[in-house]
């Protein structure tokens, strides 16, 4: 089968300060995104549909995609404010992008088989790639990469996690949550609660990295429906993982864990850069990653 991989690169970067997407972090100027699509292909993809703003189309095909497109077929799909469903209308003043789950769902004129997502503001190790590969050849069923949590998190400061619970192997539930390490150790608040809980080093955190069917496209079309019928707010976003996490729970599709021990680095301000930077050249060094990707 075809193996498809879907990154959704259409994101403003507000925290971040411009266009995290195509902020250079290897040795000759590679994106954040050049890793990821590498690692893919080098695991068996062999098309990439980027879902981006229509303004960013150009500086796509002229960077990455000029660097991949004899290497993967290479498809482009523009996350608009006015690819919904019939019948699903929003403000006109809205400017924010709808979310994960819509940029996704804007993707499925280009995606015809099962697939697998992940975020273009993400360094996900290749180990993850293989896995991901793997399960899409051996399973009919949705999968998620889980990192262990202690891997995810910065030296310093409050961060969002999607907090994975399973039973034997399969994902009981998600729970979006604020993490942040003191003292040495790891606690967690539910954002829809205030009591601090303890988590350990090796919890299996969520990073939007999904192994998906193409029945998900069906799915996200109804769901919009019902998400849109009393229309949404300017800031409120229709996100991949809720939308997963409740068809999971409706009993509509089942969720694998897929477990790694990559280590996930990403970029969400401007100081993060560095730490990111390091992370690549200590890979080029061990000899995981090449010197220049797309030679």
């Amino acid at each position: 089968m075809k193996k498809t991989l879907v990154v959704l690169a259409a994101g403003m970067g507000s925290r971040f300060g411009g266009l995290k997407q195509i902020e250079p972090v290897g040795l000759n100027g590679e994106f954040i995104i050049d890793y990821s699509v590498h690692d893919a292909q080098e695991m068996g993809f062999q098309k990439v549909v980027f879902v981006i703003k229509k303004e960013m189309e150009e500086v796509f095909r002229n960077t990455i995609g000029k660097r991949i497109e004899n290497k993967m077929e290479v498809k482009y799909v523009f996350q608009e404010m006015d690819n919904l469903p019939q019948g699903v209308t929003i403000s006109s003043t809205r400017v924010k992008p709808l979310g994960t789950a819509h940029a996704l769902y804007c993707a499925r004129t280009q995606v015809n088989e099962d697939f697998a997502v992940i975020s273009a503001d993400d360094f996900y190790g290749k180990e993850a790639f293989s896995l991901l590969s793997k399960y899409l050849e051996e399973s009919k069923d949705f999968g998620v990469i889980g990192y262990e949590i202690g891997k995810t998190l910065p030296k310093e400061g409050v961060v969002k996690r999607g907090i994975c619970f399973t039973n034997k192997g399969v994902l009981t539930d998600i729970v979006e949550s604020t993490v942040e390490r003191k003292n040495g150790k790891i606690y967690g608040k539910s954002l829809e609660g205030d009591k601090e809980y303890l988590l350990k080093e090796e919890q299996p955190v969520s990073m939007l990295m999904y192994a998906l069917r193409k029945e998900i496209f069906d799915y996200i079309e109804e769901d919009m429906k019902e998400y849109f019928k009393d229309g949404i707010d300017n800031n409120s976003e229709y996100l991949l993982p809720n939308v997963l996490a409740l068809a999971m729970k409706k009993g509509v599709i089942k969720i694998d864990l897929i477990p790694t021990k990559s280590k996930w680095v990403g970029i969400t301000y401007k100081n993060d850069l560095e730490e990111l930077k390091k992370q690549i050249r200590e890979l080029i060094e061990m000899g995981e990653e090449p010197r220049e990707l797309w030679k």
